[in-house]
């Protein structure tokens, strides 16, 4: 079969390789046809050793993966040969709360990443796909969907009405927008391009504020809250967003911390995330649980997730080139 794989870090070190199939299946495990994977952030850092550079080499990268079943051990019951199903990132994570040690049992590093024809994996390790999507559309679901759910579902509850602040246009973004658009949320949306801001209003935001044109735009989000605040802030700048984050945020508001695309520090001045009960929430992903109502949920309301393009599985690295030119709108995509 083929995979992708990093023998040594650096974007440059990614190769398509021939491997050999894996083996039949042990009687609890799932032999997956993988068909389609997307890309985070996070597959960008893992490549170049920044996320962490003690994961064994050689790696296939990749989180996010979507596939058929064409073979399963012999005490699996809940799947059977032809179903359609996504991986879970952290496949021993099942409940809301997870120990240290079932949050960094991941696939894409340490375990063996999406990239690839075939996958190996527990039957726990794998969530039905939303009957209306395809293979693609449903690779975009295990990471940046599960999050922005499990912020707004999971540690919070978001409720008709109230006030969202969505950070870019990317996938975790885009998804929070659209889950709060479903509940009757109102959203705002902050983005360096005036082009993407369009395309968000398009999705349903119902604010944009273009954040090179208005540098302090936590201020901004008060005066269109009339001085209350946002409800939610899903934040995924870091050190270098969190002080408007803050600013932006009501009283005993929550900002969903997941991403430091903005930097990982910097000078900040919390006392008025003190003085203003704000709940800083972070975020990794989410359970199986999680992400069993969560698909239920885009499958009842027909949602479909924003792919901005498809590549080929031998266009991996020039895919992980796009996700950091930072140009997409929504999920980057790779068909295998």
């Amino acid at each position: 079969m083929k995979q992708a794989q990093i023998q040594s870090f650096g974007l440059d070190h990614l190769k398509i390789v021939e491997v050999s199939e894996p083996a039949k299946p042990n009687p609890t495990e799932v032999l997956v046809r993988m068909r389609a994977a997307s890309l985070n952030y996070r597959d960008s850092l893992v490549v170049e050793g920044k996320y962490n550079p003690k994961f064994p080499l050689p790696l296939v990268p990749c989180s996010d993966g979507a596939g058929e079943v064409v073979a399963i051990g012999s005490e699996v019951n809940e799947w059977k040969v032809g179903d359609r199903v996504l991986l879970t990132f952290a496949p021993k994570w099942i409940s809301k709360e997870a120990t240290h040690s079932e949050m960094r049992h991941t696939i894409g590093g340490p375990l063996p990443g999406t990239l690839r024809e075939f996958a190996l994996v527990p039957e726990t390790g794998l969530v039905r796909i939303p009957s209306h999507l395809s293979y693609e559309e449903a690779a975009t679901l295990p990471c940046a969907a599960l999050t922005a759910w499990s912020g707004l579902f999971q540690f919070s509850q978001l409720k008709p009405g109230e006030f969202v602040v969505v950070q870019g246009t990317g996938g975790v973004s885009i998804f929070a927008l659209q889950f709060a658009k479903l509940v009757g949320a109102k959203v705002i949306l902050t983005s360096s391009s005036s082009e993407k801001l369009e395309r968000g209003k398009e999705l349903g935001a119902d604010y944009l504020i273009n954040y090179k044109e208005t540098l302090e735009w936590g201020k901004e989000v008060r005066r269109i809250t009339e001085k209350v605040g946002a409800d939610h802030i899903i934040e995924v700048g870091g050190a270098g967003t969190l002080e408007q984050s803050i600013a932006a945020c009501r009283p005993f508001g929550v900002i969903h911390l997941i991403g430091i695309l903005a930097g990982k520090s910097g000078e900040l001045n919390l006392l008025p995330a003190v003085m203003n009960n704000l709940k800083i929430q972070g975020l990794v992903v989410g359970g199986r649980k999680a992400f069993i109502e969560m698909n239920q949920a885009i499958e009842s309301s027909g949602l479909r997730p924003i792919i901005d393009k498809v590549f080929s599985l031998e266009e991996s690295a020039d895919a992980i080139r796009y996700l950091r030119s930072g140009s997409h709108f929504g999920k980057i995509v790779i068909r295998i």
